[in-house]
């Protein structure tokens, strides 16, 4: 490969406006007259006085950014777990263990039990939320359960501290 032999492949920069000999002078490439051949123009969804299509459509539906981090799981799928031999009664169940078991996918940060079937096995479980029914059927079966990072409910009679208001 010799340098002086090689192709060259970066074109200039086309002046525009330089003469009606450059091949882009008058009007620079833009036509003529009208609002797109002035400078500082977008008009994107410009319908003219047209109510724009974005704005004649209907808005649909909601997307919450609440709870997408959280794995849900059901005590009638721990107990399958359970039968199956995927979880051991003597070890906590957390997030962390629930992922190495590959029964949660990494993807998710926190842990929710939920209520739906019965648990017969004494477990301990640590878990970032856990609805009522849940709570009642672990703690029946002789089970422990531990909420993390449980949030203070705000009610009408406590106070607000000032530094927590203004960060």
């Amino acid at each position: 490969m010799k340098l002086n032999t090689l192709v060259k492949t970066n074109t200039p920069k086309m002046r525009v406006g330089r003469g009606i000999g450059s091949g882009k002078g008058k009007t620079s490439g833009r036509g003529v007259k009208g609002q797109k051949s002035r400078s500082g123009v977008a008009i994107k969804s410009f319908e003219g006085g047209q109510m724009p299509l974005y704005r004649r459509l209907p808005k649909r539906g909601f997307k919450s950014t609440k709870g997408k981090d959280i794995a849900k799981i059901n005590l009638a799928d721990i107990e399958i777990f359970l039968k199956n031999k995927r979880i051991k009664t003597e070890d906590e169940i957390t997030i962390k263990y629930l992922i190495d078991k590959k029964i949660v996918k990494r993807k998710y940060e926190k842990l929710k039990v939920l209520g739906t079937g019965d648990i017969k096995e004494k477990l301990k479980v640590k878990t970032d939320f856990i609805s009522k029914s849940a709570k009642a059927k672990i703690e029946k079966a002789g089970g422990s359960v531990i909420v993390l990072n449980k949030p203070d409910k705000i009610t009408p009679d406590k106070k607000i501290p000032d530094n927590k208001i203004n960060g």
